[in-house]
């Protein structure tokens, strides 16, 4: 689960380059929940300076890449402003990402062997 904004602090750059480090030593990531403030990495209107990494479109070709899903907490996204054209006649949420619930969240954690948050 990742709760931290895609700039501001490192909770959601550390939270990528681990998971592409799990993948590196064998294992498998199911989902990557974005909570919070988290909520923020899935905006498509976030635009980094030239000189910045791009947080965003980086956590979209892991995912592409890897064949992960990126769920977003619906409320979380709601209250920031972030929004699905799926259930709402505005879509800001990037290619790859998807609005989902905390019940799906409990569903992900009963089914996993680990579960980390930054």
């Amino acid at each position: 689960m990742v709760t931290g904004p895609a700039y501001g602090n490192q909770r959601s750059s550390n939270a990528l380059q681990f998971a592409k480090a799990l993948f590196l030593c064998g294992h498998n990531i199911k989902k990557v929940f974005f909570y919070q403030e988290g909520v923020y990495n899935d905006n498509i209107f976030t635009l980094p300076a030239s000189d910045e990494i791009d947080i965003v479109r980086s956590w979209q070709v892991f995912a592409k890449e890897k064949k992960i899903k990126l769920d977003v907490c619906i409320g979380a996204a709601l209250r920031r402003g972030v929004f699905d054209a799926t259930k709402f006649n505005i879509d800001n949420l990037p290619y790859g990402f998807r609005l989902s619930s905390l019940g799906n969240l409990a569903q992900l954690i009963l089914s996993c062997d680990r579960f980390i948050k930054f």
